[in-house]
């Protein structure tokens, strides 16, 4: 292959298998995920954050993983990472909640006990925290006996939710846990193939997924709907996105040539708030026209509604602030992350690939 010219493998290693996990299948082609060896289907609806947990952590962490035991544990957890976070408040005030993460995270010492829960405790109480303290108020205390994903909502919003937020934050947070070789955890299994720590690994996978191409979508998603404005604007406003080159936010996936599932899961939890949660009609107004504009425009690719696009309406109605969507998506993924971390260290092997030189040739003289 001529020196000027990529190796095809080098386009974002489209195609090449990095791993072999027992964690998760994404079948792109019929838009299907299995966790564990439970399709989405299965686990939403009848099995909640905890149980997930227990699931996917089977046979890689040697804890009792019973739905309940992890309930009690991670509610301990909590209360545990919020007083060890206390002495970082103060430099986390003037950070933005991703960055205030990233230090709370990094904070974690190796040697912590019951590390797994502490990481995922720490990812939630520490998101918690870094919103209050952007605003100016005080972090509020976790309630160890609150089930993770209500306590979670309860921190982060300053308040009790009604009865029906909490079991849709939990939905939404059971459809982001596992995913397949996404950008952050193949980034936590890079570094946790170095026999780095795991507070390294949840560490590294925060800083992949501050990027806008990953976890950041979801806010991008309203910016976009407030820009359209009233839904006649609709496909006026998206053919110019399109005409300077812009993303369409929400739309398209990496992996998925038909509709992403956790999309259609994420939007029947939103309309199960209230008939108009979520700003819904306006959205499925303008999803209809994006689609329409993409199906004409794009013929040769399939652009279908991805995660970000509902669970954007769906954190909103939560009353979640815009800055801390990407949290929440951390709040969810870092149970995989972990699992796959030490799948990884398992396979003994450090990540390596090779890279194709494509640059200047010394002449010989």
């Amino acid at each position: 292959m001529p020196l000027d010219q990529p190796s095809p493998a080098a386009s974002g290693l489209e195609g090449v298998v990095a791993a072999e996990t027992v964690l998760s299948m994404v079948d792109g082609e019929a838009g299907i995920l299995v966790m564990r060896g439970h399709s989405l289907a299965e686990i939403v609806g009848r099995h909640g954050f905890e149980w997930l947990i227990g699931e996917l952590w089977r046979g890689f962490v040697d804890r009792d993983l019973d739905e309940a035991a992890l309930s009690r544990d991670l509610g301990t957890a909590r209360v545990a990472a919020f007083e060890a976070l206390r002495p970082l408040f103060p430099a986390a005030r003037a950070l933005s909640p991703m960055a205030a993460l990233r230090l709370f995270v990094a904070s974690v010492p190796d040697e912590a006990p019951e590390m797994e829960l502490r990481l995922v405790a720490t990812v939630a109480v520490g998101l918690a925290a870094a919103v209050r303290l952007r605003v100016g108020g005080e972090p509020l205390a976790p309630d160890r006996t609150a089930a993770h994903a209500a306590d979670l909502l309860r921190m982060v919003t300053g308040a009790s939710a009604p009865a029906a937020h909490a079991p849709a934050l939990e939905t939404y947070l059971v459809s982001a846990m596992e995913h397949g070789l996404n950008a952050s955890t193949f980034t936590a299994r890079v570094v946790a193939s170095t026999r780095a720590g795991l507070p390294a690994a949840v560490t590294a996978a925060l800083c992949a997924l501050t990027g806008p191409l990953h976890g950041g979508a979801p806010g991008p998603v309203l910016d976009m709907l407030d820009a359209i404005g009233p839904p006649e604007n609709a496909e006026r406003w998206l053919d110019a996105a399109l005409d300077r080159g812009d993303r369409l936010m929400g739309f398209g996936h990496r992996v998925y040539r038909v509709r992403d599932p956790r999309s259609d899961v994420v939007k029947c939890v939103v309309a199960t708030l209230s008939p108009d949660a979520g700003r819904l009609r306006y959205a499925e107004a303008v999803e209809a026209a994006a689609l329409a504009i993409l199906a004409r425009r794009k013929p040769g690719r399939s652009l279908q509604t991805n995660l970000e696009f509902y669970t954007a309406l769906l954190l909103e109605a939560l009353g979640i602030p815009r800055e801390a969507f990407t949290g929440i998506f951390a709040a969810a993924r870092v149970v995989g992350w972990i699992a796959h971390a030490h799948e990884q260290v398992r396979s003994s092997r450090i990540i390596r690939p090779q890279s194709h030189y494509v640059g200047p040739v010394p002449v010989s003289g």
